[in-house]
């Protein structure tokens, strides 16, 4: 398989570090031009240091009317990658409006608002594209502690099955990438300890995290021709953890 998206332009949020980073540089690699948004600026620059072709915007995607501006300016944009998100520990009676907002604003309406126009460019210029929402398995197992998180993942889910339906007409294919466990810096702080990773991978059929760069290939296999008939599609890659904990429940 010999995927190359020369001529195509990618857009990648939270594209500063982690799977965000490894998916904008697989790309660049794989020839597109990526343009890649990122709210700290020093990560921006590392990420330039490392590919200078690719583009970079900072930008806070959790704030609307900005954000439109910002990505209408960029232009022409074939492939999005909505991959921004924030993850923060506060219970379900914990949970304030503001730390709910917090989360919906960044995790799923932005990701709505630059899903909009992206897809209304690529309609207004009668062309074709793809789009992939980084979901999480959070969306399908919830975590205690995490309500929000995984609360806002099962709506990016089932908003990419509608963006899905309403926007292949206009050829415009939309998928989720829902990455099960994977050591990124936020990974790793929130599984501090040797004994807490241990007991994670041993959830995981496969025995092991999933590294970034499996994450940036199966995008980039969702964002390419190869994938012609994926559409609405919620993708898990997990080691087999969903289907491990649906056969095997926590014990009380």
């Amino acid at each position: 398989m010999n995927i190359n998206f020369t001529g195509r332009i990618a857009l990648v949020t939270g594209a500063g570090k982690g799977i965000g980073r490894c998916i904008a540089i697989k790309l660049s690699e794989l020839g597109a031009k990526v343009f890649a948004v990122s709210r700290t600026e020093a990560d921006l620059d590392s990420l330039k240091e490392e590919d200078s072709a690719i583009e970079t915007r900072c930008l806070d995607i959790g704030n609307w009317k900005n954000t439109r501006k910002v990505i209408e300016d960029v232009g022409r944009v074939d492939l999005l990658v909505n991959n921004a998100g924030i993850v923060r520990h506060k219970s379900v009676l914990e949970a304030s409006e503001e730390f709910t907002d917090e989360h919906f604003d960044v995790n799923f309406k932005a990701a709505l608002n630059i899903s909009q126009i992206v897809a209304k460019g690529i309609i207004s210029r009668k062309g074709s594209g793809a789009i992939v929402n980084i979901s999480s398995i959070s969306g399908i197992l919830t975590a205690p502690g995490f309500p929000m998180y995984c609360s806002t993942k099962a709506a990016i889910d089932m908003l990419t099955k509608s963006m899905a339906l309403e926007c292949v007409p206009f050829k415009i294919r939309v998928n989720s990438c829902s990455p099960g466990g994977v050591l990124t810096p936020l990974g790793a702080m929130i599984l501090a300890s040797q004994e807490q990773r241990d007991a994670f991978t041993g959830r995981i059929p496969m025995g092991r995290f999933i590294e970034q760069e499996e994450i940036a290939n199966t995008v980039a296999f969702l964002l390419s021709d190869y994938a012609s008939m994926i559409n609405g599609a919620v993708l898990p890659v997990d080691g087999g953890h969903i289907i491990h904990m649906a056969l095997n429940p926590v014990k009380k």
